[in-house]
């Protein structure tokens, strides 16, 4: 059975990369915005998330404390665009596996998710 990723973007365009990466080595669920991910996990089991930081409303950030509450134990890998190292450092410090800055080379964001399948 294929592992499952959750992609979290409120950017259309990068659901949308980031799924066409990602396809032909597992199942792949999109997610726009941080309720919409919450409501996913509830329904569905997912493996590995990826998730963005900067998204209107509910904030990466934020999503993942609400993710960690419920789904400790779903790795989860920060998407940023950002440049603020305090972003970064506050999704590592609540947890988070590993980030990567947009854009990202193809091969770098399966490298992270092989090695994060790895410790499983």
């Amino acid at each position: 059975m294929e592992k499952c990723i959750l992609i979290v973007d409120d950017d259309a365009m990068n659901l949308k990369r980031t799924k066409m990466i990602l396809e032909k080595h597992y199942d792949v669920l999109l997610a726009e915005s941080g309720q919409e991910a919450l409501d996913t996990l509830a329904d569905t089991k997912v493996d590995l998330v990826l998730l963005d930081i900067a998204m209107p409303g509910m904030n990466g950030i934020e999503t993942f404390g609400r993710m960690k509450a419920r789904y400790a134990d779903i790795p989860v890998i920060f998407l940023t665009a950002s440049g603020d190292e305090d972003d970064v450092m506050s999704a590592i410090n609540l947890g988070a596996v590993n980030y990567l800055k947009k854009p990202f080379f193809p091969q770098d964001l399966l490298k992270r998710i092989a090695k994060e399948f790895e410790k499983q």
